[in-house]
């Protein structure tokens, strides 16, 4: 297990997991950025309609800034399908 200490809060990432701190971050920040929410609300665990507010505006957006972001395309159903940061995490590094 790899522990992070970020913003004065730590954030267990599973090495059986995946566990690319890279990609967390770099999605965390689009998180941010396109929510407008605090970093510390954007955990794995985080669901992005009761945790982080996203409409299906904002999820198009942010499935769009991820797209560019990690140079990977996202069908739509797939899209659909995410419910928290981590399903999105996991997506992304399958793709890499």
């Amino acid at each position: 297990m790899t522990l992070l200490v970020k913003s004065g809060k730590i954030i267990e990432i599973l090495n059986n997991l995946g566990g690319n701190i890279m990609d967390f971050e770099k999605l965390q920040n689009l998180v941010v950025e396109g929510l407008g929410v605090s970093k510390e609300k954007v955990t794995l665990e985080a669901d992005l309609s009761a945790d982080l507010g996203a409409d299906s505006l904002d999820a198009v957006e942010l499935i769009m800034a991820i797209e560019d972001e990690f140079d990977i395309t996202i069908d739509d159903e797939v899209a659909q399908s995410f419910k928290t940061i981590k399903e999105i995490v996991d997506f992304i590094e399958s793709k890499e």
